[in-house]
């Protein structure tokens, strides 16, 4: 028999699950389409049945200890996901509360998805011996994750370290949350297309990327143009790192990490996004703080990095439980 959590990442257009045991394995990896579901009780009951489906489809018995799930707007402290702009449940979602029907006797736990692989990142990835650093996940969106003294900081009401809802320009871009000149509709696979869009209006110089609309776009596209030496690609490289590490150097002067993780779809361009955000980090960093601060890609490798944060939410969960009701103790 085999002991292992499941780990759900929950993101506007799919949502990923998977078996991860102690080690940081993940024994199978699935997903579904979340958009799909306009209703969020047929997508907790189509996800519980996969999730059935997938411990059944190995050949050796799984004990399943437990659920950890990240998602958008997810609030740890009431296991709810709470006015999320990216997915099509709106209101407040009592996720656990709905789940725990489907997994009575396990431990179901939930934070944001920036959390989770923050933990991910503590528990599997290159975090493992540090107390204070900073994660930024570069999607659709841009959601951090603060772990200051060993601690992930959740503050008041469950939903501190909104780095991408800081505002980067007065009666900017309009973001999903409502606001105007949000970060993430500059930083992310979304903003970075609004980006290279403006520059292509104002400069001539040629861009395989001119016949392509808007909603065909990606950011992979962008880093491919890049690649080859296109210019407005490159540029739009250069500016999303320059903001993204003016807004870093803030959070450097107020959390003093010993480093910054980066990953997403957006990280994956490598030193296309790391090299202009370091350089604008340390361009504006407050000068105690200069040289000091490590901005990293994430340790934890491939596609399933979201997985292993929210099955590393889960074992942290499960870890808990099973110490506050050891045989002896009493609850």
């Amino acid at each position: 028999m085999i002991d292992a959590v499941v780990g759900i990442d929950i993101g506007g257009t799919f949502t990923k699950y998977g078996l991860v045991d102690k080690k940081g394995q993940c024994l199978r990896v699935n997903l579904i389409k979340t958009d799909q579901f306009v209703d969020f009780n047929e997508f907790s009951e189509h996800l519980h049945k996969e999730i059935q489906g997938q411990c059944d489809s190995l050949s050796e018995e799984i004990n399943i200890k437990g659920i950890g799930v990240g998602a958008p707007n997810g609030n740890y402290y009431r296991g709810t996901i709470e006015h999320a702009p990216n997915l099509k449940w709106k209101g407040i979602v009592p996720f656990v509360e709905k789940f725990k029907k489907y997994f009575p006797d396990l431990p179901v736990v939930l934070t944001n998805d920036a959390n989770a692989a923050a933990i991910g990142e503590m528990v599997y990835g290159g975090a493992k011996n540090m107390k204070n650093f900073v994660v930024i996940t570069l999607g659709t969106g841009l959601g951090s994750a603060f772990v200051v003294d060993g601690n992930l900081v959740y503050g008041q009401d469950g939903f501190a370290g909104e780095l991408g809802h800081v505002n980067v320009e007065q009666n900017g871009r309009i973001c999903t949350c409502g606001n105007k000149g949000c970060l993430e509709t500059y930083v992310s696979a979304t903003g970075i297309k609004r980006t290279l869009f403006n520059i292509l209006c104002t400069r001539f110089e040629k861009s395989d990327l001119r016949n392509v609309s808007f909603s065909e776009l990606t950011s992979e596209m962008i880093y491919e143009a890049a690649t080859k030496g296109d210019a407005i690609a490159r540029e739009a490289f250069e500016i999303t790192g320059e903001i993204l590490g003016v807004k870093l150097s803030d959070v450097v002067a107020i959390t003093n990490p010993e480093a910054i993780f980066i990953l997403g779809g957006l990280a994956k361009a490598g030193e296309f996004i790391f090299k202009p955000t370091q350089l604008s980090m340390e361009k504006n960093i407050f000068p105690v703080f200069r040289g000091t601060v490590k901005i990293l890609p994430s340790q934890l490798k491939g596609e399933n990095a979201a997985v292993l944060g929210a099955g590393a939410l889960a074992w942290k969960e499960w870890n808990i439980q099973s110490k506050r009701y050891a045989p002896g103790q009493t609850s």
